[in-house]
């Protein structure tokens, strides 16, 4: 999957390119792992923590995550989305059905509203020169387009509200509420005072009429 975008671009700053995002496949391994850098994105997360409970991610930090993170590209899974610029990795975006995530499946604050199925959105990194400049909402774009063409027909994040302007950026790894409101989502809950849940209906993805034989 390839789509396009052109890139949000701050008043001050030169033109941004357009971007292009990809599912990450063993193809694409080595621009996860360049832009994730040597300490694995968050301090050697390697987007692991949402599919490990308890305190296995932690110990695994590292190596053993990006192992890990590494057995589930080859074996065919796409679990996430690649954003590029000029053909530089500039963001990831993690997704999956809700259930692939045992952290999200077991955690009290974050319990299904109701019995449809979704898709999660789990995990944002983008690299250091895109932040803030209105990159994720590219990126839940994209996703969503991922999703719909497996079959999604409800696509689910889990927004942070930051305690403070000064929060690290590389840690709002669940996304800001800001950046799904402006890729279209609404809110549907509000578990706690500094969590949201958050929601887009997705199109059924039209079928590519056969060709036909002549």
């Amino acid at each position: 999957m390839t789509v396009r975008r052109r890139a949000t671009r701050p008043a001050s700053t030169t033109p941004r390119p357009p971007l292009t995002f990809h599912a990450l496949t063993p193809e694409r391994w080595p621009d996860l792992v360049r832009l994730f850098g040597p300490r694995g994105a968050c301090a050697g997360c390697w987007c692991m923590f949402p599919r490990l409970r308890g305190a296995a991610a932690h110990q695994g930090a590292g190596a053993s995550n990006r192992n890990a993170l590494k057995r589930i590209v080859d074996r065919g899974e796409e679990p996430g989305i690649l954003a590029y610029a000029d053909g530089e990795p500039v963001g990831w975006c993690a997704l999956a059905p809700r259930e692939t995530y045992p952290r999200i499946v077991h955690s009290r604050l974050l319990q299904p509203i109701d019995d449809r199925p979704v898709w999660s959105v789990v995990c944002f990194f983008v690299a250091k020169p895109w932040r803030r400049h209105g990159l994720t909402p590219h990126l839940l774009e994209a996703a969503a387009a991922y999703a719909r063409s497996q079959g999604a027909t409800m696509l689910e994040g889990y927004p942070c509200m930051p305690k403070s302007r000064n929060s690290p950026d590389a840690f709002a790894w669940f996304g800001l509420a800001s950046a799904f409101e402006a890729a279209g989502f609404r809110e549907v809950a509000r578990p706690s005072a500094s969590r949201r849940i958050m929601r887009r209906e997705l199109e059924a993805a039209r079928r590519r009429p056969r060709a036909g034989r002549g």
